[in-house]
Formats: structure tokens, C-alpha cells, sequence
């Protein structure tokens, strides 16, 4: 618990982290992303034989872009007296704008785009050298485990037996709406599942490692902390996020070559973004060119097309390779378990750990102290990356 010394001394900070989260409860963004007609547009894809462009619908805004953004802007952080910290925060309002013309433009083609890229950037030469590099790779040996034969309710029943490790309670429910296996809402604490999936004993664990190993983990050290933007984000976030989860699949055993080539493919699908590839031009490389089965094709290019053009994946494969150099290099993980936090801000927090105003993380990914899990084939791929 903060004492309210310290609450008395930093009043107008606290006031200022009040006011922001606020604001940003309106704007998450993976509430509006995600379109509501996957499955019958899906069809008529696939049914005008990979021609069709798909014509998704999405949920509608509920708040005033303009008006948000004044009141972002009207916070006045020069009362902040810490100069690292009133620092912090002016990106902390930089970044929530960006993602706030993000979730305004959705479906407005590439005004879309480029909001995305200033949010999440786009592939670099190396990004797209390493995703290559990835795929010269054979594929795993086939095993039963990857087999998609697990329901959506049988999957429920095993996340609750692998949360019962952690002593956190959120909530789990079923969508049709959502273009990922699994997913979690920060604000609500919900897991959510695709309702009509099916789920290899393998993407299990894989989703029980990522998504309760390392988004609810960061979601619940957030709240146990006394400011509100180690739940909202700190910049630059989404990379480090993703990097901790793809990293606790690795150190859980579960991660595979398959799923690391995936991750490269998404690097190539939102690098096609930047060649003005349409949806079926984006289905066709994936398809035909890398021979990729039709249902993960359609997945990927739904991931990377969605919304006008939605750069994000490509930061799982970048993330992923810092947070493996970081943690090899044996740094300290727990500064970005604190919450929705990021690399590039690790000595931001451990700056406001020092006056008071963060705590260490309450819980810790439990992958990360099986010391034993390194795969040698995986281990010489992530070693070479650049």
C-alpha cells in the first residue's frame, strides 16, 4: 500500500493519472478492431474462389474523438514536479492520442493505415530478413498434440485448471466476433475464446502461457498499483507485451517451430500493407506462394487487413527477440511484469519505484523459472536473429 505521505506530496500527479485513465477507459482499442461479420464474409470469400474483397462491419464509436483529445491535452503536466516523470507522461498522452485516431478512422481504408503506423510502425529489412530466415526452416515433425480437437468449453475447463497456479480471478466468455484464437480484455479481465474453434492440445498451452501466463499476469501486478498507467500502457507496450508472452511459450516448452513460422508470416502479411497488397492480394502470397492451408491464410490476412490495414503483428517476432536477448542476458523481468509496461521505459518505473509511486509485480510468470525448457533448435534460430 502507498502511504498517503507520499500520495500528499505527489497530489498533482495522482490527479493527472486519475483524469487519464478516465479518458482512456473509452479507448480500447481491440473492442472496435474486431468485425462483426468474420464468419459469413469468410464464406463468400472463400466461396467466389479468393477474389471477393471482404466488406467487414465493426462496432460503433462511443466516445467524441476531438473532444477526447482536448481533454488529453488540457492535463496540466508542467505541476508534475519530477522532470523523468512529467517526461513520461507527455508520451503516456502522445501515445493515447495516437490510438484514439486509430479507433476513429477504422474501416476509412488507408487513413487507417497510416494512423496504425504511427502507432505500431511496420516491419524494418531486419524484421523481414528474420522472418524469412525463420521460415527456410522444416517444419515440425507432425504429433497429436498439434490435432485441433479440443471445443471452446473444453478449453474453458482448462485454462481454469492452469490459472489455479495463480491466485487471480477474472472472467471467461465465448465470441464469434474475434479474429484471434483467444484474446484478453485488459479493463474487463476477461479471456475471451472464439466460440466456434477448435484447440490442439499444444494451443493450449500455448494460450495458457501467453494469455494467462503473461497478459493476465500483467493485468492484475497493474492493479496492485498506485498509478493507473501500468493499466492503460506505457508507449510502445504492444512489443514488449507480445515479446513476454511469445517468451513464456518458449520457457514453457510449448512453443514450436510452426508457431514461430506464424509468427513470421505475419510479419510478411503486414509488410504487403506497405506494397498496397489488398486483402485477396495479401490471401494470395500467404496461399499460393507459401503454401500456407486456407484457414490460417485467412486468419493472418483477417489479422493484418482488418480495419484498413492493422500493423500490430509484426511486433510479436520483434518482441519476442528483444525480450529472449534481455532475459538471456539474465536482466531483471520483473520491471516489465509491473504491468502494461515496455522496454524502452524500464528505468521510467524503476525511477518511480525509487520515489514511491510503483510497486515491484505481485506475481511473477512461472514459465520463466523453468530453467531447464531451453529447445536447442529453437535456441540456435532465436541466437541468430539480428
Amino acid at each position: 500500500m502507498i502511504s498517503e505521505k507520499i500520495i500528499e506530496k505527489h497530489k498533482n500527479l495522482f490527479d493527472i493519472d486519475a483524469n487519464i485513465n478516465r479518458l482512456v477507459k473509452k479507448i480500447e482499442l481491440l473492442n472496435y478492431i474486431n468485425p462483426l461479420n468474420i464468419e459469413s464474409e469468410k464464406k463468400q470469400f472463400f466461396a467466389s474462389k479468393y477474389n471477393y474483397e471482404p466488406q467487414f462491419k465493426y462496432p460503433k464509436l462511443k466516445f467524441n474523438g476531438f473532444k477526447l483529445h482536448r481533454l488529453f491535452y488540457s492535463q496540466r503536466l508542467e505541476r508534475i514536479q519530477d522532470e523523468d516523470v512529467r517526461r513520461l507522461y507527455e508520451d503516456i498522452i502522445y501515445e493515447y492520442s495516437g490510438l484514439i485516431e486509430c479507433i476513429e478512422t477504422i474501416n476509412h481504408g488507408r487513413k487507417f493505415y497510416y494512423n496504425s503506423l504511427k502507432s505500431f510502425g511496420t516491419p524494418t529489412e531486419k524484421d523481414l530478413d528474420n522472418a524469412k530466415f525463420i521460415l527456410r526452416f522444416d517444419d515440425d515433425e507432425f504429433s497429436e498434440d498439434m490435432l485441433p480437437m479440443y471445443s471452446a468449453n473444453e478449453a474453458i475447463d482448462y485454462f481454469e485448471e492452469f490459472s489455479k497456479r495463480y491466485d487471480f480471478k477474472y472472467h471467461i466468455k465465448l465470441s464469434t466476433n474475434i479474429s484471434a484464437a483467444a484474446m484478453v480484455q485488459n479493463s474487463a479481465q476477461t479471456l475471451v475464446l472464439r466460440k466456434n474453434h477448435k484447440f490442439s492440445k499444444n494451443q493450449l498451452q500455448v494460450l495458457a502461457n501467453h494469455e494467462i501466463g503473461v497478459h493476465m499476469v500483467t493485468t492484475f501486478n497493474a492493479v496492485n498499483q498506485p498509478l493507473q498507467i501500468f493499466s492503460n500502457g506505457f508507449p510502445n507496450n504492444v512489443e514488449t507485451q507480445e515479446g513476454l508472452a511469445v517468451y513464456s511459450e518458449y520457457m514453457s516448452g510449448c512453443l514450436t517451430l510452426t508457431r514461430l513460422k506464424e509468427l513470421s508470416y505475419r510479419v510478411i502479411a503486414v509488410d504487403s500493407l506497405i506494397k498496397g497488397y489488398t486483402f485477396s492480394d495479401t490471401f494470395d502470397l500467404l496461399y499460393n506462394q507459401y503454401k500456407l492451408q486456407k484457414d490460417k491464410a485467412f486468419a493472418i490476412t483477417l489479422r493484418v487487413h482488418r480495419g484498413g490495414g492493422f500493423t500490430k503483428d509484426h511486433l510479436y517476432l520483434s518482441g519476442l527477440q528483444k525480450v529472449y536477448q534481455y532475459a538471456k542476458q539474465e536482466n531483471d523481468l520483473d520491471v516489465i511484469l509491473t504491468g502494461k509496461s515496455s522496454l524502452e521505459y524500464k528505468d521510467a518505473i524503476y525511477k518511480l519505484q525509487a520515489l514511491g509511486l510503483a510497486n515491484t509485480s505481485k506475481y511473477y510468470t512461472d514459465s520463466y523459472l523453468l530453467k531447464n525448457q531451453y529447445n536447442k533448435d529453437l535456441d540456435f534460430i532465436l541466437n541468430s536473429l539480428k
